[in-house]
Formats: C-alpha cells, sequence, structure tokens
C-alpha cells in the first residue's frame, strides 16, 4: 500500500466497520489530521472537492476501521510500561501504534511505592505528548486471593494519601485503577477516585456478588455525581472471568453481577478476546448477553508482544513465553498477553462474533470510557484521522495515525 505522504489530503477506498455497521462501498477522507468525509464512496466523488484529493492505492478486499483503542496494555516490543526506561517505553508505543492500535493506556502494576510513582511520572510525559491517552494502574489495592501475575508481596488494602501521591505523579494522566471492592476502605476509594476523575475499575477480586453489585452501583453514582465533561458514568470491570472466582450456579460471585450491571448499561466489561485467556465459546456468550456496547475487548499485552518467545519481565515478575502464551516463571499463572489489539479483533471475529460488534468494543466503547467519544474510535467527520486498513481477514495492510501513514510493525527484532 502506497501513498503520497506529502499530500494533505488523502482518500482511500473499501468496505468500511464503524459505529456498528457497514458501508460495502466506502470512502475515508482526511485533511491532515482529520477525518474529512466518511461515507458511501459514490457521495464522495459527487463532491465539489473530490479532485483535490490522493487516492490511496488500496486492495479491492480492504476494510477500513477506526484506529483501535486499548484500556488495558503494559507494554509490548520489549518495553514494559511499569519499569522499563523512556527509551524503551517510547519503542514500545511505537509499535502498539504500528500495529493498529493508535489509542491506549499505559498499564502499572502493583510495586513498590515509589517505583509505581516513578512510573506515572515517566508515563505522564507520553500522555502530555499525545503518544497515550493516560495511565491504568492495575493496583496495589487488589485481593491477594486474586492476585495472578502481581505480586503478592506488594498488595495493601486502599490508601487515600497514596492515591493522592499518584494522581499527582502522574499530573492528571491517571485515567482508571483497578481495585478489589471487598478491601476495607474500598467505598471511600471509588468516591476520591472519581473526585479525581479517574474511572475505578472492579478486578483481581475474591468478593462476593453483593459486594461487586454494590461496588458498580457507588461507582456509577459517584461518576455521575462528579460531572466531568463528556466523560463516562460506566465504571469497569478489569478483565471479567480472569483473576476473580468462577460462575457457580450456587455461589455466582464477581461475574454475575459484572454481567447483570453491563446488561443493564451500567458498567463497562473487559474481556482479553486473545483465545487463551477466554474461551472464544465464552467471548461470544458475553457479546450475546450484554451486547457489544457493555464490551471493551483488550490485551492486558506485556514486554512479550511482537517478540519471539523467552524469557521477560512484567513489572518486577519475571515471565516465560512458550508457544506464544505467557506465564510467571514461578508458578505457570499467566501473566499478561501477547496479541495486538488487532489480533484480538480478528479472533473474536473467528469466535463467532459479528465484524461491527468486535470493531466497536475495541474503538468506540473504550473511546467513551476515555471521554473521547467525539475523538476518536469512529470514521466520522471531524474526528482524528486515525484509519487501520486490513483485508478480508483481518490482517493488517496499513495504519494512519492522526494522517500520517506508518510503518508496519517489524518483522525480525531483537528478543530483550
Amino acid at each position: 500500500m502506497t501513498s503520497d505522504q506529502g499530500t494533505a489530503r488523502l482518500w482511500i477506498k473499501g468496505r468500511a466497520v464503524s459505529d456498528g455497521r457497514t458501508v460495502e462501498d466506502a470512502a475515508v477522507a482526511f485533511e491532515g489530521d482529520r477525518i474529512s468525509f466518511a461515507g458511501p464512496a459514490a457521495e464522495f466523488e459527487r463532491t465539489a472537492e473530490f479532485d483535490t484529493y490522493a487516492r490511496v492505492d488500496a486492495p479491492a478486499d480492504a476494510v477500513l476501521l477506526p484506529g483501535l483503542v486499548d484500556l488495558h496494555c503494559h507494554g509490548a516490543f520489549g518495553g514494559d510500561f511499569p519499569g522499563s526506561d523512556t527509551e524503551a517505553v517510547a519503542g514500545a508505543v511505537e509499535f502498539l501504534h504500528r500495529a493498529g492500535t493508535t489509542t491506549l493506556l499505559a498499564s502499572i502494576v502493583a510495586a513498590r511505592r515509589d517505583d509505581m510513582l516513578a512510573a506515572a511520572e515517566r508515563l505522564a510525559g507520553f500522555a502530555e505528548d499525545g503518544l497515550i491517552a493516560g495511565i491504568h494502574a492495575e493496583g496495589p489495592f487488589l485481593s491477594p486471593a486474586r492476585c495472578g501475575a502481581q505480586l503478592a508481596a506488594e498488595l495493601a488494602d486502599p490508601d487515600p494519601d497514596f492515591v493522592d501521591e499518584l494522581v499527582g505523579a502522574a499530573r492528571g494522566q491517571l485515567r482508571t485503577m483497578t481495585y478489589a471492592p471487598e478491601l476495607e476502605g474500598s467505598e471511600a476509594l471509588v468516591e476520591q477516585l472519581a473526585s479525581h476523575g479517574v474511572v475505578p475499575s472492579i478486578g483481581h477480586t475474591d468478593a462476593d456478588a453483593a459486594q461487586t453489585a454494590a461496588s458498580l452501583r457507588l461507582g456509577a453514582e459517584e461518576l455521575a455525581s462528579a460531572g466531568f465533561d463528556g466523560y463516562t458514568e460506566r465504571p469497569i470491570v478489569t478483565h471479567l472471568f480472569n483473576a476473580m472466582p468462577g460462575l457457580h450456579h450456587r455461589s455466582p460471585g464477581p461475574v454475575a453481577a459484572c454481567l447483570e450491571a453491563a446488561s443493564e448499561g451500567r458498567a463497562v466489561l473487559e474481556l482479553i478476546g486473545d483465545g487463551t485467556h477466554l474461551s472464544p465459546d465464552t467471548v461470544r456468550m458475553v457479546f450475546s448477553l450484554v451486547g457489544a456496547e457493555s464490551v471493551a475487548l483488550v490485551t492486558d499485552s506485556m514486554q512479550a508482544t511482537g517478540l519471539p518467545d523467552g524469557s521477560y519481565t512484567l513489572g518486577g515478575a519475571r515471565v516465560e513465553v512458550r508457544s506464544g502464551v505467557a506465564r510467571l516463571a514461578s508458578g505457570g499463572v499467566l501473566a499478561g498477553g501477547t496479541s495486538t489489539l488487532l489480533d484480538v479483533v480478528r479472533t473474536t471475529v473467528a469466535s463467532g462474533v459479528p465484524w461491527e460488534d468486535a470493531v466497536t468494543s475495541a474503538t468506540a466503547v473504550p473511546a467513551a470510557v476515555l471521554g473521547l467519544a467525539d475523538e476518536v474510535g469512529s470514521l466520522h467527520l471531524g474526528f482524528r484521522a486515525d484509519v487501520v486498513v486490513v483485508d478480508a481477514d483481518c490482517r493488517l495492510l496499513a495504519v494512519y495515525r492522526q494522517g500520517r501513514l506508518l510503518d508496519q510493525p517489524g518483522t525480525d527484532p531483537t528478543p530483550v
């Protein structure tokens, strides 16, 4: 795929999937960093300014998607967001952009207090430069019984002073925080997070259904009362099913409460639809039960994403990757993912979820969570010119971010 990078006005023809629908013969045009047209190609070709745009060469089966939005990723291509230096973080962000994830939160994990503050301060600069959309703190207020790949020694009950320090270190760029609602002080934590414009996200929890339902209600109430312009009023559930009790008919646990809240439009459920963390049947079931508008597909990607099998890190934990599956070197617990968000979309579609639904859950839904519903996540006039071009099998052809064509990810990386 080629285009004239010096041309200010470009357009692409293909099947467009956005906003929950498909336009079979569509055109997406952009001028500079903004979309100037998105709709039927025949309509665009009749516009007075059509001849001022340069057409991008694309295959006949090209599919045009909005830039993907990932709420939960810990790194890629050798960069570990919780612990790597600025250069490695920059490499991870660049790789993810080139792989189609044009908007993302950088996720950190439970660690020593000073290390978490340093990570937040380091990542805040990337957010201020527009390279990431903010920071997700996965901990430290998590259940030791459901710590997953988190270091149990670094977990703690909610600490208001530390929350204020973390928000300060992030310079207003902390967007979401995962917490376990059964911990002492969790109600005050939810109120504090909402007051700072941070979306609470239930996860790594051993809570029962009643505790979970109450915390979700509180989260929705606090987000609504905080009154941030254009902001979400729906709390999140961090990677539903993973790092929490399973659904049982006599002990429904957090999963049942989360599904009920999402089905009523009161929560957004993260799903790691990579074929490893969840069965494809489970992913399809959740979409069927709650609808695409209440699902955010995520990767939980870590340092090994885009690299071969080998030894890696996730925060302070050692991780071994074998056949693309990341597990703690001690104990074999799943330790993040190695798929890109486009991989997750492809796997989700292969599970039987319609293209339109999978794309909505990887674009518009997470964009709304971030308060960016009028900026990214849709092929829409005036939105940022983030366009992912794939073939009919959802294989990457090209990525435009802010109207600029990005090189595709490297195919011969150096292992860490």
